[in-house]
């Protein structure tokens, strides 16, 4: 990784942004650089009211959980989002749904939309299938490789 810059100030601030805020995770980009700063979700605490020294074996526990919505992005039917935004399962509120969980669709056919910066983007099937299931409803907002819909 020669010619990587790590600004620790910047880690530091953004880590105190997601403690100020709740998030569990942020990145900024620019240029050719990214930096993202994830967390545990805050949910862990709940789990173990043990002593102080047992805490972190609930955090080792929480990690596979974590990691579960990263596996069904790796699935081979996943639709993932291409970009940060929100998705909308119909193009507006009083037509009804692109796609349904059960529905056959076509290769390209239009599975939802995604709003980023006042620009819808039609999230088009990759491959001919039944759609198993959708991960989102109208109005939730989306990461960037979240995965929206399986296709089989």
């Amino acid at each position: 990784m020669s010619g990587l810059l790590v600004d620790a100030d910047a880690i530091r601030a953004l880590a105190e942004i997601l403690t100020d805020t709740g998030l569990t995770e942020i990145e900024v980009s620019e240029k050719d650089s990214r930096i993202r700063v994830a967390r545990a979700p805050a949910t862990v605490q709940a789990v173990a009211p043990a002593p102080v020294m047992a805490a972190p074996a609930p955090v080792v526990a929480a990690a596979p959980a974590a990691a579960a919505p990263a596996d069904l992005s790796r699935h081979p039917g996943a639709v993932n989002s291409p970009m940060v935004g929100v998705a909308y399962l119909t193009p507006d509120p009083s037509s009804p749904p692109f796609v349904s969980e059960g529905q056959v669709v076509s290769a390209g056919q239009t599975l939802l939309l995604i709003e980023a910066m006042k620009t819808f983007n039609q999230i088009k099937a990759p491959k001919a299938g039944t759609v198993k299931t959708l991960l989102v409803a109208s109005g939730d907002p989306v990461e960037f490789g979240q995965p929206l819909a399986i296709i089989e």
